[in-house]
């Protein structure tokens, strides 16, 4: 089984992670501050 990762900083995802909705799809990261990162980005990007 492969391990999962965090999208935004690649680190290993254990059971606190975060599901977060980006254009409509939901990834996991690790911590708020990566799901911050990830909105931001959004936003910036205009979706």
């Amino acid at each position: 089984m492969s391990e999962k990762t965090c999208a935004a900083c690649d680190c290993a995802l254990d059971d606190t992670v975060i599901q977060v909705t980006i254009g409509g799809r939901v990834v996991e990261v690790c911590c708020e501050e990566c799901a911050q990162k990830l909105g931001e980005a959004n936003a910036k990007r205009g979706a």
